[in-house]
């Protein structure tokens, strides 16, 4: 059965409340203040979206709305909807899920009565942006899908101990940059912040901020590297010192100089330069798989020691 569902907002005006979902019943969403689920912003039109629920089953359709309606990333006309799909409708992200204990039984105006409170505390928490969440609740590949399919101009800044910026151009990534440094590059920056699963994320205007260089590679394929080389340095990493542990040459080095390749050469002159593996990837021209992979080699063939 339906019962014991909830659509939880993940992101925009109602982030963090829940709209439970009871019995065999449609769900009309849009701008319309008579509506069951208003949402009231310009990306909304006034009848955007109807989801109905018939013999347990749960599905959305959208109901002509001039900017699309979205579950997991791909624009809709209709679709069934399972446990942990995600919906994004105007600058809001919602997420089906069983709803906690007590929702269901709420009335209609005690729902409403409470989104309304979550997005007076919302309210005050944020005046940049409509719309944030928490990587916890959306990964940022996810995320940047849905940016990608609906479109969205902007800055995406995503926050934990760091903070970092993926520049949105109708949905395409064309700029990423982690603490301002453009040195690093936007593809390795890029990179480094979709290994990022926890903080908090929020998407701003657009920046009218000029660049020297620009990632021309469509965001499908940025997403699909950026994966590949995750899963890639995950399984080399057991094998390399801590980012800030200092590596040197070993003394005596037995193993030939002469036997190294002119990449394996360059990134032991990094690491005579720089002395930890953060200095060498922050410095290295090539990303940090290819880099992390030469270290370990040299580790493993004497040339260098984590002291």
């Amino acid at each position: 059965m339906a019962d014991g569902f909830a659509l939880k907002f993940i992101s925009g005006k109602y982030q963090g409340g829940e709209f439970p979902l009871k019995g065999d019943k449609q769900l009309i969403i849009g701008r319309s203040s008579e509506l069951d689920m208003v949402l009231v912003e310009d990306m909304v039109s006034r009848k955007h979206a109807k989801i109905s629920i018939a013999g347990g089953k749960i599905s959305i359709e959208d109901l002509g709305s001039t900017n699309g309606t979205f579950v997991n990333g791909e624009k809709v006309k209709t679709s069934r909807l399972k446990e942990g799909v995600r919906i994004l409708i105007g600058t809001s992200i919602l997420k089906l899920v069983r709803a906690g204990a007590g929702a269901v039984d709420l009335s209609d105006a005690q729902v409403k009565q409470n989104l309304e409170q979550v997005a007076a505390v919302q309210s005050q928490r944020q005046t940049r942006t409509a719309m944030t969440g928490k990587l916890e609740e959306v990964p940022l590949p996810d995320l940047l899908q849905l940016f990608h399919t609906s479109k969205k101009n902007g800055v995406l800044v995503v926050t934990n101990e760091r903070e970092a910026k993926i520049y949105l151009r109708q949905g395409k990534i064309y700029y990423a940059v982690i603490d301002d440094n453009h040195e690093l590059g936007p593809a390795k920056s890029f990179n480094r912040i979709i290994q990022w699963e926890i903080g908090e994320f929020e998407l701003r205007p657009p920046d009218t901020q000029e660049f020297m260089t620009e990632l021309d590679e469509p965001t499908e394929g940025l997403l699909m590297e950026a994966l590949r080389q995750l899963d890639e340095f995950k399984r080399i990493q057991p094998s390399l010192p801590p980012l800030d542990q200092t590596i040197t040459l070993s003394v005596p080095m037995e193993a030939p100089l002469r036997d190294l390749q002119a990449d394996e050469l360059d990134v032991l002159q990094l690491v005579i330069n720089w002395g930890n593996l953060q200095g060498v990837f922050d410095h290295a021209a090539q990303d940090d798989v290819a880099v992390g992979t030469v270290v370990m080699t040299l580790l493993e063939r004497g040339y260098v020691r984590a002291a």
